[in-house]
């Protein structure tokens, strides 16, 4: 019996220990192809830089939206917050941005990762590029309700809570909190913000993130070289 417990223990701890080594390669062909749109269309310099998961990929009105600033989208699908860690030496830092827009977390917890390690993940995110660019401003959109993960809403609530409370002891880096926006009065996510899968929003819900994500662009953005007409952007 003590033998069993043993093996049993060893088994709970090694799962736990593969499940926060997440195998980043399954993503090297996006980022592959971000690196060869850069070097066939060199992306602008002083961009805007929105990264992270779906949400930030299916953004195609990034340009129209803001379209006093060049921005640069290396969204890729499905991607969790510390995939964007694992690759910002190669879609995050070489492009030397201006400031920094991220959106991740949902996929994240759907995968069973807790909210203490979605923050613990953005934080490691802006260590990594504070290292190479100590005063760019960073800014992370709250994590959304959705249709589809409404069963995750107790702990998006609660790592949006985490995130927004280590942010604010940060210097530069802010929380923008587009969740209040997107629930209706009984708490749950409206779903005509959304498409047909109930995850991914339509743009009646980027309107909701432009109207958080423009005047934080607007007081961290501003330098000349930044805003621009007409707008530039990268595919």
């Amino acid at each position: 019996m003590k033998r069993l417990t043993i093996l049993l223990i060893f088994l709970v701890l090694s799962f736990g220990a593969h499940a926060r080594d997440p195998d980043h390669s399954r993503w090297e062909t996006d980022i592959q192809a971000f690196e060869a749109s850069d070097k066939a269309n060199p992306p602008p310099a002083n961009a805007v830089l929105f990264v992270g998961s779906s949400s930030i990929r299916f953004w195609k009105s990034l340009a129209s939206d803001f379209p006093h600033y060049r921005v640069i989208n290396r969204g890729f699908g499905g991607s969790d917050m510390d995939d964007s860690t694992a690759f910002a030496d190669r879609i995050v830092l070489p492009y030397k941005p201006a400031a920094i827009v991220v959106y991740a977390g949902d996929n994240d917890l759907q995968g069973g990762d807790t909210p203490e390690q979605v923050r613990d993940d953005f934080a490691a995110f802006v260590t990594k590029v504070r290292a190479a660019q100590p005063n760019v401003p960073i800014a992370f959109i709250s994590i959304k309700p959705s249709v589809a993960r409404v069963n995750l809403l107790p702990s998006i609530n609660a790592a949006n809570k985490l995130i927004s409370t280590w942010a604010m002891a940060q210097k530069n880096v802010a929380f923008l909190d587009v969740a209040p926006a997107m629930i209706d009065a009984q708490g749950q996510p409206k779903p005509d913000l959304f498409i047909e899968d109930g995850l991914h929003m339509n743009p009646k819900g980027y309107a909701l993130w432009v109207a958080q994500v423009g005047p934080w662009l607007a007081d961290h953005a501003t330098a000349a070289e930044v805003k621009q007409t007409p707008n530039t952007t990268t595919p």
